[in-house]
């Protein structure tokens, strides 16, 4: 039995490593097929651009010709006209001179009389000779050498002609890449100088590890081709999670070179979303945008919690990677808001550091309002009316007014309404400031002190609304916020 079980093995074994062979001969003979198709492709490349190289100076060529031969025929033809005009003179000077030798040895007096008689217009009429308006310096010069070329350094340089080698690799620049405002500026270098680079290729990708790219990635790689530079600015970025990773090759023709190292840039911002178990009946929530239904009730009810329930934000495994910390399990049932609160929550509490957020919203709801509340908030507790609550808040009934609310007290103010506001909230110095979110201008600030954490808030009526997370707090915002630090806030009243 136990040679039997012996032989099974070896048996086995055998027939798994014909397996394999069989496997590697079928990859052998593609290896074989490609490379004599790809043999032929780079050959074919190069012969055409030997024919091109070829085309280009055969019209070279033409065109120098052309040039000489224009030459050659304008200098000929002034050579030739000149030639004709001496000719000419010189046919007139001789025909004179013979007349002149004739009269001069006439033996006649009466002859000669009569010549000298007429004399000086006989000599008016040599001085009028075309030989003595001629002038015996050439038109045009016989030397061509300066429609001669020298191709010597030219030769050099085909002669020096190589295959295009594999570009070198590049390496990214951590100290000079850049992060701010949603926007990330990657800066890599070469070795060594390389002017066969036609371009390069940028691959990233979102991660939550900090570490070195994972086999598993949740994220696919995002690809960036023909960037020209050694630097590329990717912008309208929204940061959901805490880090990117990027890697740059380079490409000449005919190869591209090896990725770079990855690097891994810090992408941390405030990101949520709604959290449908807190929100009023009449609210119908999807993530991050809520519309006022006015039928909304016990159904939605039982569809939101069980939404709830299964959301991967809610998961432990999610909640331990995101900062801020996400919010306790929403209010279930009875505890969700009610009454004339309108109100919904996020599902992340705000417990340190700074964070911002945006939210659009219709300017022809009948009501709205975005702020922060404690988790303190009672279910009938509209924004703003209470301790537990801050807020902008826009009024369509009668007449349109924007104000800020807290603690049941409200201030008016006397800025445009704008399509979108930007929320920012520093929870160590205790600051609440409200943004145009396209101007960045500021609307309103709260100073206070937050005894608890904070949880973003919003509220709308006969209207609808969406929010913008993943947004790191704008570098204007930041600079604005330390202009007035040390001021006095002028909203002292409503803290």
């Amino acid at each position: 039995v136990g040679d039997s079980e012996s032989l099974r093995k070896i048996t086995h074994t055998l027939a798994t490593k014909n397996e394999e062979i069989s496997n590697f001969i079928c990859t052998l003979k593609q290896s074989l097929e490609n490379l004599e198709a790809n043999s032929n492709r780079v050959q074919e490349d190069l012969e055409s651009e030997f024919s091109s190289l070829h085309s280009i100076l055969d019209e070279m060529k033409e065109n120098m010709v052309t040039r000489i031969k224009q030459e050659r025929a304008s200098r000929t033809y002034e050579l030739q006209s000149q030639l004709s005009s001496c000719s000419k003179a010189l046919e007139s000077s001789e025909e004179l001179l013979e007349l002149a030798n004739q009269t001069l040895c006439s033996s006649e007096t009466d002859g000669f009389t009569q010549v000298s008689e007429g004399a000086p217009s006989f000599a008016v009429f040599v001085t009028m000779a075309p030989a003595f308006r001629l002038s015996l310096k050439a038109n045009a010069s016989d030397n061509m050498s300066h429609l001669m070329v020298d191709f010597s350094q030219e030769r050099e340089m085909l002669q020096a002609l190589k295959f295009l080698p594999v570009p070198a690799t590049p390496e990214i620049q951590v100290s000079e890449c850049q992060v701010c405002d949603n926007t990330v500026t990657v800066v890599w270098t070469l070795s060594e100088p390389d002017s066969k680079i036609d371009h390069y290729i940028l691959e990233h990708r979102r991660t939550n590890h900090e570490g070195p790219p994972r086999i598993r990635e949740d994220y696919p790689w995002m690809v960036v081709e023909g960037i020209k530079e050694m630097e590329h600015t990717l912008t309208g970025l929204r940061f959901d999670t805490r880090f990117m990773t990027f890697r740059v090759k380079a490409c000449n023709k005919a190869v591209a070179g090896d990725f770079s190292e990855p690097v891994t840039l810090e992408t941390h911002a405030f990101t949520f979303k709604l959290d449908s178990g807190s929100a009023h009946q009449n609210l119908k929530v999807e993530d991050l945008s809520v519309e006022w239904d006015s039928s909304g009730g016990k159904i939605q009810d039982i569809r939101k919690d069980k939404n709830r329930t299964n959301s991967p934000m809610h998961s432990p495994a999610r909640s331990a990677l995101m900062s801020p910390k996400r919010a306790p399990t929403a209010r279930p049932g009875r505890d969700r808001f009610t009454a004339e609160s309108y109100t919904v929550l996020a599902d992340t509490v705000i417990d340190a550091g700074q964070q911002y957020w945006e939210v659009r919203f219709d300017k022809e709801s009948k009501a709205f309002a975005v702020g922060v509340a404690l988790r303190s908030l009672g279910r009938f507790d509209q924004l703003g009316k209470s301790s537990a609550s801050w807020c902008i808040h826009l009024n369509n009934w009668l007449q349109q007014s924007l104000t800020a609310k807290h603690n049941n007290k409200a201030r008016t103010l006397d800025c445009p309404i704008p399509n979108s506001i930007g929320v920012y909230v520093n929870y160590d110095e205790g600051t609440l400031s409200f943004y145009n979110a396209k101007t960045k201008q500021l609307m309103h600030s709260f100073k206070t002190k937050f005894q608890q954490p904070v949880i973003p808030a919003f509220m709308v009526w006969n209207g609808s609304f969406s929010v913008v997370t993943g947004l790191q707090v704008p570098s204007v915002v930041q600079s604005g916020q330390r202009k007035n630090s040390g001021t006095s806030s002028s909203n002292a009243s409503l803290t």
